[in-house]
């Protein structure tokens, strides 16, 4: 072609264009095919396609004479084998077989594993061979690649990547009347994301847009499957099944994106692309596999919830790193250096601990992770704000998203190259991005300043208004946990392995050992750390400073560890297990406070037969009912103050105190009216006077 002074692509395109159309029928067809004979017509065209682009390969492969022949005999055996196929199924059906054909009424079941397997298989190799060839035409192809290279190549070409894509779009679209709304949103942006996949053109600015655009997609996918998960509880198997695959491979093919783009080799998000195609035309073609018998509520299934997480999660640290070296390479390309594994095992396994840790610390820790992250959940809390009854909470949680923009994202890292382009680094800026590791830098009366600042201005205001002020918004965590889905897994406080340890207000011997190791370490961390500063001793732990250390282990490490697995801990477990140590001194402050939970009617929580509060507590405060229906108020140091209890309470009899009333009080003004949704002990009114008027019932009727 290039002989001829054509381009390549103007001869590839309209064919890769007709064999994607081609395709796609070509699956509808297997998808709708009733018969023995339909299903054998399918696998013929599809391997008449196969032996067409197979013979191209060969060809290709060492152009010339003896090759074109060799590719000729190749592509005719093929199309001698697809006419076998058919005409024993046309032999099977008709009967000369010995079997009558089947009845109109009851048609055969031709979608079995085999078939699916079949056209699937087909669809593969030969977007597979027609990416190698197309690739090998275009003049493209690396002059020697092995195996494995001839595979990266052949699937992360435009030629695979493009028209695979397009053929999971116009399948999707023919095949919309058979799929659900919530199935065809998701095969239609897995089409999407498979479009916009940065290693398809060798241009920087296709990398760069293509990964702004599939992340931004890939988040808004997840947040639709998590809001789907919050509306439905119940699932079918299959469509339980489909949804871990489904995360998993995106988790691979962000892993792969990263390889790709920090390290230079396509081969993990080839693999991934592959993995993600057999997922998408095995649902399709088989689509009754997602409407399956229904199984339990996944809210009692902690091992499937802890899968869905994982898979949410290994996608969303990748994608963290993949945005941090594209958005800021001037810190993150380099960032994650490694220790080379090689030596003894106990060297391989040392620096391969070293390497996993701080990699997972730094993305957690980068801006752009904590936005992604902010973006995905904030999206869950804002669905929960427009289902909150009560003005106080969502107050609450606007400013929850506000604190989290600012403290997590603009402060630590934005402002100062927008604000303050010449002020140092935000890590050595004591609170905002120190972490309070003393012996990083030179000691400054500052530090100590700004240490205090931060614990007397916390300390006060919790105890104003109890540590919600913290553990409630200004903290990055309860952004994560009072979105709707993440929220509705507070039902693992009362069901998980060990979340359930840590239920009540009580303060049992396991959180008391928690809290107490916590608050050591950090004794601990900070004394090594101070020494260090001075002199006196030369301490640290993987080669930072012990508090430093501390502080990423228990926020950018154990936290996210813990975000995974709350089928297992529970929900809010930096709470309720007391390991956050910012947690345990607020609950100290607090118990001093003016915070706690009151109830309008006593009564009312005795009549009560829902404990609804105690069901919408999201630390499993479960001995809140007995204390409300005696002391007509709770105080629990473990409380958090997210609100949910009040919002649970059908009775509207349960609200939040703190300085706010206590000063209402104390100057004696009407407290605010709050209006009950459902009263349930109805006004006790005085019995009537006896009356010797025929007429005195009708005066005083009974209510």
């Amino acid at each position: 072609m290039s002989g001829s002074g054509i381009p390549a692509w103007e001869v590839l395109v309209p064919i890769a264009a007709l064999m994607a159309v081609t395709t796609a029928y070509l699956i509808k067809w297997a998808a709708e095919a009733t018969t023995t004979l339909r299903a054998a017509v399918v696998i013929f065209l599809l391997l008449m396609m196969v032996a067409m682009v197979g013979g191209a390969a060969f060809y290709f492969a060492d152009p010339g004479t003896a090759s074109l022949v060799g590719a000729l005999w190749l592509a005719s055996g093929l199309m001698s084998v697809s006419v076998v196929i058919v005409f024993f199924a046309f032999l099977k059906e008709s009967g000369v077989l010995g079997e009558r054909p089947p009845a109109a009424a009851s048609p055969p079941r031709v979608h079995t594993p085999l078939f699916v397997a079949a056209v699937v298989g087909l669809v593969v190799l030969d977007e597979l061979l027609m990416g190698w060839t197309f690739t090998a035409a275009s003049g493209a192809l690396p002059p020697s690649a092995g195996a494995l290279g001839l595979f990266t190549t052949a699937v992360n070409s435009p030629w695979f990547l493009f028209t695979m894509s397009g053929e999971m779009l116009l399948t999707a679209f023919l095949l919309r009347a058979r799929l659900g709304r919530a199935t065809l949103f998701v095969l239609v942006a897995q089409s999407v994301i498979m479009l916009l996949s940065p290693p398809a053109l060798a241009l920087s600015t296709w990398a760069s847009l293509a990964v702004y655009a599939s992340s931004a997609l890939m988040i808004a996918l997840f947040v639709f499957l998590m809001e789907y998960l919050y509306r439905t509880r119940q699932l079918t198997t299959g469509v339980s099944r489909y949804l871990v695959r489904l995360l998993w491979v995106y988790g691979l093919m962000m892993t792969g994106l990263f390889v790709w783009l920090y390290y230079g080799s396509g081969l993990v998000f080839a693999l991934s692309v592959v993995a993600e195609m057999v997922l998408f035309f095995d649902a399709i073609i088989r689509p009754a596999a997602l409407a399956g018998p229904p199984v339990r509520p996944w809210l009692e299934r902690p091992h499937w919830a802890f899968a869905v997480l994982a898979g949410i999660f290994v996608a969303e640290i990748f994608m963290g790193a993949v945005l941090s070296v594209q958005l800021d390479p001037a810190t993150y390309v380099g960032a994650f250096g490694t220790y080379p594994l090689v030596g003894p095992p106990a060297v391989v396994l040392q620096n391969a601990f070293y390497n996993g840790f701080w990699f997972f610390a730094t993305v957690t820790a980068s801006t752009w992770f904590l936005a992604m992250m902010g973006i995905e959940m904030g999206a869950l809390v804002a669905f929960k704000m427009r289902e909150s009854h009560h003005l106080e909470n969502r107050i609450r949680l606007g400013l929850m998203m506000v604190s989290y923009a600012m403290f997590a994202v603009f402060y630590p890292s934005l402002y100062f190259a927008l604000i303050l382009p010449n002020a140092p680094p935000s890590s050595e800026v004591p609170v905002l991005g120190w972490s309070m590791g003393i012996g990083s830098y030179p000691l400054a009366t500052t530090v100590f300043i700004a240490v205090a600042l931060t614990y007397a201005i916390t300390g006060g205001l919790t105890v104003l208004f109890g540590r919600r002020v913290i553990c409630a918004t200004f903290c990055t965590a309860p952004l994560m946990y009072n979105g709707t889905t993440i929220d509705s897994m507070k039902s693992f406080n009362r069901t998980g392995t060990i979340g359930h340890k840590y239920q009540s207000s009580r303060i049992s011997s396991v959180y008391a050992f928690t809290a107490g190791t916590i608050l050591a370490i950090l004794v601990l961390t900070s004394l090594l750390s101070y020494l260090d500063s001075i002199g006196a001793t030369n301490v640290y732990v993987l080669n930072t400073d012990p508090s430093i250390f501390f502080f990423v282990f228990s926020f950018s490490i154990l936290w996210y560890v813990f975000f995974v697995t709350i089928p297992y801990v529970g929900n809010f477990n930096c709470v309720t297990m007391g390991w956050c140590y910012t947690g345990v001194i607020a609950s100290a402050f607090q118990k001093i406070g003016f915070f706690k939970l009151k109830v309008d009617s006593p009564q009312v929580c005795r009549e009560c037969t829902t404990l609804d509060c105690a069901k919408g507590c999201p630390v499993a405060l479960v001995d809140m009912p007995g204390h409300l229906r005696t002391k007509g108020e709770f105080r629990s140091s473990k409380c958090c103050g997210v609100g949910d209890c009040v919002e649970a309470c059908p009775y509207n009899n349960l609200y939040v105190y703190d300085i706010r009333h206590w000063i209402r009080e104390r100057l004696r003004l009407p407290a605010r009216p709050r209006p009950h949704r459902l009263p349930m002990i109805p006004t006790p009114r005085p019995t009537p006077a006896l009356s010797a008027s025929p007429g005195a019932s009708l005066l005083n009727p009974r209510h």
